[in-house]
């Protein structure tokens, strides 16, 4: 397994739930149990890097969550990942909300000297919500059916913003993003 970090985004528990009602399907058909077995929480991963400094990054996110709102999130199409990984996800909606969200995150790191990867760069980066890992080939077309049973889309907000370590995969630290907090100190 890859070891490194990532700022994830997690999902209001209604969002949650349906992303879980997923990974739960394909685990019980024994189609992938990867996610579970690590213990991921469903996510969108808004950068990852194999080093950071975890202390660095903690100022970072906790004044960027303060400045956000929650963010609306529609899952409406479901994808897989052309890599050696067979993973398959949900995709949002490539919002402009969505995208801002990320570059700001993204300019915010780099003003504190944190290199920004290839595919986290905003003009590079897909947001994707993983449901299954390590899929056998052979049950690539059985997985998507399964998936498509979601009645699409499924809609919530983005409502935190996390660093964990991977894998197995330990939160460090998340924030609340709360504009609302934000408006009332400032």
């Amino acid at each position: 397994m890859s070891q490194g970090y990532a700022i994830e985004l997690y999902f209001d528990p209604a969002l949650e739930n349906q992303v879980l009602k997923a990974w739960n399907v394909l685990a019980r058909r024994q189609i992938s149990t990867q996610l579970i077995e690590i213990e991921s929480r469903p996510h969108i991963t808004l950068f990852s890097s194999p080093f950071v400094d975890p202390s660095k990054l903690e100022n970072i996110l906790k004044t960027f969550a303060s400045k956000q709102e929650p963010l609306p999130l529609s899952f409406s199409s479901i994808g897989s990942l052309p890599n050696d990984n067979n993973v398959l996800f949900l995709a949002p909606t490539p919002s402009l909300s969505l995208l801002q969200f990320h570059s700001q995150l993204c300019d915010a790191m780099k003003k504190e000297g944190i290199e920004i990867g290839e595919e986290s760069r905003p003009d590079s980066w897909i947001p994707y919500c993983p449901v299954a890992e390590s899929v056998p080939k052979s049950r690539m077309a059985e997985a998507f059916t399964v998936l498509r049973d979601l009645k699409l889309p499924v809609t919530g907000y983005a409502m935190d913003i996390g660093l964990v370590e991977f894998s197995p995969v330990r939160e460090l630290f998340s924030f609340v993003l709360d504009y609302y907090q934000f408006l009332f100190k400032s």
